[in-house]
This record gives C-alpha cells, sequence and structure tokens, in this order.
C-alpha cells in the first residue's frame, strides 16, 4: 500500500475546488463522464495506431446509483491507469493526462475531449470520498485503488477489476443526497451528455406489463453518439432537421428556417441554427443555442460567441477551438471567437438572401415572424445591416412588401415634401389608426405598417440612415400637414375668438394628458375635431416604455394636439353661439384685461433700464398689483369659458367623438356619449 500527499501547492486545494472553483456543482457529473468517454476515444486512437489489439466495439460509459452505500459510479472500459499513472495524473493535479495524450497521438485523437484540466477534482464538490479502481489496457498491468476523502492524503492499494478501464465511485456527502436519486441524475445526463460520442448507460429500458412501468434486461443508453450537426447536409432532409429540432424543443412550433454549419478551416465549427417562430415579445427567450466541445454539452449562455442579436435563434454549435475556463460555463475573447462570430454572421446573412432571392414568395410569407432578428441585427451590426439591406423587408398596410431601394421609388414622386425631404408615413396599428391611414391613401400616400416590438428604435436607426428621409406616423399631425407640399393657409378665425373656442373645447378633454389646441383650415366635409400625437414625443416615449428605463420623456404626460377644423359647420355653429352666450359677460372682462395689460406695459416700461435700487416702493407695489390684476382677471375669464365649455353639449360630443376615434374614450364618459348620441339622434324624447 502506498500512502501520500497529492502534489497540490496549498492544504486547503478542496475546499476551493468545493466552493469556487466550479460555478455549477451539477457539472461534476459531466466531468467525470466525459473523462469516461476521454479514456475510451484514447483506447480507440490506440487501436488505430496498432498498439492496442482487443475490441473496442462495445466500449461504454455506465452511470450506477447505489443509495444503501450512498455511491453514484461512472465506469468506462477504456484505456485505464496504471499505478504510475494514478500517481502522475491524479495525485500530480498540475498534470493534464490528455494534453500529453494529444500530442503523441494527435493523428488518431482528434475527437478527444479532455483538454479541460481539473474535471476529476470535481467530485470533491457533492463527495466526502472519491474511489478510484482503474486496470491500464497495457497486458499484465495489475488494477489499483486510490482513496481520497478530500484531504490532500491519499491511499494507493493494489485491486481487482477483470477489464482494462476505470470505476469512479463518489460517496455522496450530506449536502448533495438529490445526486443519489435516478430523476436527478437522468435529468443531468439528458441535459449534458444526450449527444456524447460514445454510448452512456444509466439503468435499464422500461416498458409498460401488467398494468404497471417494469424495467427490462436492456441496458437504457441516454445519448445519440452521432447527432444531426455531425452529419453531412447532403445526407440530411428536411424532415431530420425538423425531428431533431422538436427533439431539443419538444414545445416548439416548428421553425422558419434553418442553417447548416460545417467549417474545418481555418477553425472547427459545426452545428444547426434555427429561426424560430416569435409571436409577441413574451417569446423572446435568449439562452436557447447550445454549445458543445466534441458533442459535449457545455452552455446556453453564448453571447461571447454568437452575437447578441443571435442569441434569438435556437440550436445547437459545437467548437473545440472556442477557449472555454475550468468551469467552462463562460467564454473567453479570443481571435478565434471573433473569427467564428463573425462566420457565423455571415452564413445566416448569406442563408436569408439565399432565400430571399431564390424564393422571395416563400420569404414574404415569413417575414413577420422574420423581421424582429433581422431588425435587431441591423440596429446591432454595421456589417450586418450592409448584408441585410439586400434583403430587409417593409410592409404596408395593404400587405405588400417591398426591400428599401424599391419602396424608396415608389413613394419617391409623391411623398417628397417642400424641402425635398422623403417622407416615410407609417402606423402602427392598422385598425386604430384606420382613419388617418385612410386619409393619407386618399391624398395618393402610401402607409408603412410599423408595429414590431422594435420598430420604434428601427425608425430612429433608418433615419440615421436614409438621406434625405424622414419617418412620420400617420396620425401626428393633420395630412396636409404631414407632407407639406406648399405654405399653409392662416386661419380665418380672430385670435379672440381661437382663445375662447380652444377654452372650451379643452374643458371637455381629459384630465390626465395635455391637449394643446390647433386650428387648421380643412375642407368643410373633414372632421370637425380630431386628435393627433407629435411624433418626437410621441417615439421618445415609446422608446423610453421599451427600454424600461426613466427618462426624461417616460416621466412626462401623454401629449396630444386637439385640431379644429375651423371652415366646418358645426365648429361655426359653436363660435357663432359661444359669442352670443358669453359676450355680456366676457367683453366686460376683456375690456378690463386690455386695460389692466396696457397699465402693466407703461409701468414695466418706466422700470426698464433701472436697477433694482433705484425702483421705488410705490412704483414696485403698482407693479405687482397690476401683475395680479391681470392674473385674476384671466382666471375669472377662463373659469366662465371652462364652465361654458363644461356645459355646451356640441363641444363636448365633438370632444367625445375625436377621443373615441382614438380609442381614448372608456368607462362612463364612453356611457355618457352613447346617450347624447341618442338625444342628438331623437331629441323629441328629451
Amino acid at each position: 500500500m502506498q500512502k501520500g500527499k497529492i502534489g497540490v501547492t496549498t492544504e486547503n486545494i478542496f475546499p476551493v475546488i468545493k466552493k469556487f472553483l466550479y460555478s455549477d456543482h451539477e457539472i461534476f457529473l459531466r466531468e467525470l463522464v466525459s473523462n469516461g468517454v476521454d479514456a475510451i476515444q484514447k483506447l480507440k486512437a490506440l487501436a488505430n495506431a496498432g498498439e492496442f489489439k482487443g475490441n473496442t466495439e462495445n466500449c461504454r460509459v455506465v452511470v450506477s446509483i447505489d443509495k444503501n452505500k450512498k455511491t453514484l459510479t461512472v465506469s468506462d472500459n477504456g484505456i485505464g491507469m496504471s499505478a504510475e499513472e494514478v500517481d502522475k495524473y491524479i495525485n500530480q493535479i498540475a498534470f493534464s493526462s490528455a494534453g500529453e495524450f494529444l500530442e503523441k497521438y494527435k493523428n488518431q485523437a482528434e475527437t478527444l475531449i479532455g483538454h479541460f484540466g481539473l474535471g476529476f477534482y470535481s467530485a470533491f464538490m457533492v463527495a466526502e470520498k472519491v474511489e478510484i479502481i482503474t486496470r491500464s489496457f497495457r497486458e499484465n498491468s495489475p488494477a489499483v485503488r486510490w482513496s481520497c476523502n478530500g484531504s490532500p492524503e491519499y491511499e494507493l492499494t493494489e485491486a481487482s477489476r477483470e477489464d482494462h478501464g476505470t470505476d469512479v465511485i463518489l460517496y455522496i456527502d450530506k449536502e448533495s443526497e438529490e445526486f443519489l436519486e435516478e430523476d436527478r441524475i437522468g435529468q443531468l445526463l439528458n441535459k449534458y451528455c444526450r449527444f456524447l460520442p460514445v454510448p452512456v448507460v444509466f439503468g435499464k429500458e422500461k416498458e409498460w406489463k401488467d398494468g404497471k412501468l417494469a424495467e427490462t434486461s436492456r441496458d437504457r443508453i441516454i445519448n445519440t453518439t452521432v447527432p444531426l450537426w455531425t452529419r453531412k447536409p447532403s445526407e440530411l432532409k428536411e424532415e431530420d432537421y425538423l425531428s431533431f429540432y422538436h427533439d431539443l424543443y419538444p414545445t416548439a412550433e416548428d421553425p422558419l428556417f434553418y442553417i447548416h454549419l460545417n467549417v474545418d478551416y481555418p477553425f472547427n465549427l459545426t452545428g444547426i441554427l434555427y429561426f424560430p417562430r416569435i409571436k409577441n415579445a413574451l417569446d423572446i427567450q435568449k439562452n436557447k443555442i447550445q454549445l458543445y466541445c466534441r458533442q459535449v454539452y457545455v452552455t446556453d449562455s453564448v453571447e461571447g460567441i454568437v452575437p447578441d442579436y443571435l442569441t434569438l435563434l435556437h440550436g445547437v454549435i459545437d467548437s473545440p477551438d472556442i477557449p472555454l475556463n475550468v468551469s467552462r460555463s463562460y467564454l473567453q475573447s479570443d481571435a478565434s471567437v471573433k473569427k467564428i462570430s463573425s462566420h457565423i454572421v455571415k452564413k445566416v446573412a448569406d442563408r436569408l438572401y439565399d432565400i430571399f432571392k431564390n424564393q422571395r414568395e416563400e420569404f414574404e410569407k415569413k417575414w413577420d415572424d422574420l423581421k424582429l432578428f433581422i431588425t435587431y441585427g441591423m440596429m446591432q451590426d454595421e456589417k450586418f445591416y450592409e448584408r441585410a439591406e439586400k434583403f430587409a423587408l417593409f410592409k404596408n398596410t395593404e400587405g405588400k412588401y417591398f426591400t428599401f431601394e424599391e419602396y424608396e421609388k415608389l413613394i419617391k414622386d409623391n411623398q417628397t415634401d417642400k424641402n425635398k425631404k422623403l417622407i416615410y408615413l407609417y402606423a402602427t396599428n392598422k385598425e386604430e389608426q384606420y382613419t388617418f391611414i385612410e386619409a393619407a391613401r386618399n391624398k395618393g400616400y402610401d402607409v408603412l405598417l410599423m408595429e414590431g416590438y422594435l420598430d420604434t428604435h428601427f425608425i430612429n436607426h433608418l433615419e440615421s440612415k436614409f438621406k434625405d428621409a424622414h419617418f412620420t406616423r400617420v396620425d401626428a399631425d393633420v395630412i396636409h400637414k404631414l407632407i407639406v407640399k406648399e405654405e399653409t393657409k392662416e386661419s380665418l378665425l380672430t385670435p379672440i375668438q381661437k382663445e375662447m373656442l380652444s377654452a372650451v373645447l379643452k374643458a371637455n378633454t381629459p384630465a390626465e394628458a395635455s391637449f394643446y389646441v390647433q386650428f387648421e383650415e380643412l375642407p368643410e366635409n373633414e372632421l370637425p375635431v380630431l386628435i393627433t400625437q407629435p411624433e418626437w414625443t410621441r417615439r421618445m416615449k415609446d422608446m423610453s416604455s421599451l427600454a424600461g428605463t426613466k427618462s426624461f420623456y417616460s416621466g412626462l404626460p401623454d401629449t396630444y394636439n386637439l385640431v379644429v377644423n375651423t371652415n366646418h359647420r358645426l365648429i361655426k355653429q359653436i363660435i357663432k353661439q359661444l359669442e352670443k352666450d358669453l359676450a355680456p359677460e366676457i367683453e366686460p372682462l376683456r375690456h378690463q384685461l386690455e386695460e389692466t395689460e396696457a397699465q402693466l406695459k407703461a409701468a414695466e416700461e418706466l422700470q426698464k433700464g433701472k436697477k433694482e435700487n433705484e425702483i421705488s416702493s410705490p412704483e414696485k407695489e403698482k407693479t405687482e398689483s397690476l401683475r395680479k390684476q391681470k392674473q385674476d382677471l384671466k382666471q375669472q375669464q377662463e373659469e366662465k369659458l371652462n364652465q361654458y365649455g363644461k356645459n355646451n353639449i356640441l363641444a363636448k360630443q365633438l370632444v367625445d367623438l375625436a377621443l373615441l376615434a382614438n380609442n381614448k374614450l372608456t368607462g362612463e364618459s364612453l356611457s355618457n356619449f352613447v346617450k347624447r348620441s341618442v338625444m342628438f339622434i331623437n331629441p323629441s324624447e328629451n
């Protein structure tokens, strides 16, 4: 028997391993199974080199649990180790058998997994004691047992094992007894080992017999040793790709497209990426691409390899050229990763362009689902934008699709304003903005449908790309102001009429939003009152809301324009009645206000240019008194107009009509509007 200390540089290496070396304790099983696969791959490499004459066809890794003994065992019939090799590769922790082996047999060991270093020692994260029983493939090599209880001391003794290979026996500690449960181990094997290149056995197959699930004599192999991405695309059919997708994501709908990656120079990269169907923002889930290293699952956090916008894709990437840290959980950014990332972006763009060019009708059918990926990528990556602008599409409110270039040609003649700027009109909701869309169509304009999750941000991005162009939502203003062709006409209303009518109409607007009255000389047959929302502030609020962050704009109340058609007969009727009803009360106030304003102006002129100490107290008191008097008169006038407006049924009805057209009339206000409408239709009943 040999006793000794493991060759470590510190006495507390095991607590470090247990708590800090690996970010997730469950990966101990991946490490141990991978080591078993590694040992088998080494044996096969030796057989290919003619240094092992035995049979390698039945090589496998077996995982087993003994709940009574509280042990979990990972066994393989691979290369095995001699006592000297155990001493070297287990006790001297700094050595990696895989590195030395790969250098010697690099031509035969292309599928070798084990270049991760400290994998075996992850066993001590969940075990209070670990035993290794191993026997080398070399003839007449005796079996040995290595045992360690988590301290630097170990024992190495002779043992009994009929065949070459290694058993790693973990005596599970109390804190980790979950790893003695069959379901838990089955879950981990399915997560980490389902595509390993060597059969992994866990228990026996089960089948229904006499009304219950019973074990058979057949070994349960939990993995597919030749997964789809390792095969040549020429060997595969469409149904193979769909079947593999549903194997990875059982509850998902069929994907839109797939891309098969197969590169062996200047780096190694295989995999299959899928474009999933995304119906709304709630469906957006990252961490759906699984990263493998020679068929060993590593992580589903691939931001270091795949650009952020492509993490919305699903599928598998497998590459031995991606550097990993000891836990295999975090990716290190280096030149190889950047090359792989660029290649993936190029392959995705090339695949999309190929489908667009050769199957445009099919591409257009799937555009609404693809749009999120493509617009996100175009905003994130300049190179992807340059590739994607050849196949990125606009969709208009009539359901027709155009490339950027095609759409510019379509609207250039009719939608260029007086300043030679091309105006892209768009709607975000076809139903809610129907009235404004119809008005634009009647003018011969085309309207885009920009209802996507990222479209508000994308519009900003496109404005920075398109020369002399501007995007305006179709309800941002009245139609003749959306694309200004000539100077607008001045309103025929007097300033006093505007002031009075503005107060009367505003009295009927909802208090939770800000409304600014705007007077326009519109055709008589257009609506008397309509509501628009200024493009810039609305867009900034939408962007703040989408980003989920507080900003200056997110804190502002919603702002709307209450547009009054001064040529409409109902507006003229309100003005006429307003002047008749309120003239006796408003005129005296207005005269007083004009006199007060004149006196205040004269007083302020006298003080102009004087320093504060040069103005006498009586002068200051007089000026302050005139200001207060002006404020009081304005308030009295506003209160009278406000009260009149609230009692003016026609004014209230017109404002409510405008609110209703914008889906902003609900609850009690909507109920009152309906009752009032009945009264207007049949006044004799009231």
